[in-house]
C-alpha cells in the first residue's frame, strides 16, 4: 500500500524541477517494462536535479520495498495525478 499511497500523514512536495528528462526517461522506461529495478538510478537522477526530500530518495533506495506500476514516486515525476 505504501509504494502506491505513500505516507498519508507525511504528504511529500514534489518540485516541478526534479522532473528532468533524465528522471522521466527512467520512470517511464519502468512502468513500460513494469521492471522497477532502477529506482535507485532514478533516486540519484532525482537527487542530482536537486530533489532533498528524504522520503522520496528513502523510498527509492528501500531495498526491501516492492515497487509496482502506480508507485507515488514514479506518478510524482511523471506528472500523474
Amino acid at each position: 500500500m505504501r509504494d502506491i499511497f505513500g505516507n498519508p500523514f507525511r504528504p511529500v512536495r514534489f518540485a516541478p524541477g526534479w522532473r528532468t528528462d533524465t528522471a522521466i526517461a527512467i520512470a517511464r522506461q519502468m512502468y513500460e517494462s513494469r521492471d522497477f529495478s532502477a529506482m535507485p538510478v532514478l533516486a540519484d537522477a532525482l537527487q542530482d536535479a536537486g530533489c532533498d526530500c528524504a522520503d522520496i530518495l528513502a523510498h527509492c533506495r528501500d531495498p526491501q520495498q516492492v515497487h509496482v506500476r502506480g508507485c507515488w514516486v514514479a506518478d510524482l515525476v511523471l506528472g500523474y495525478e
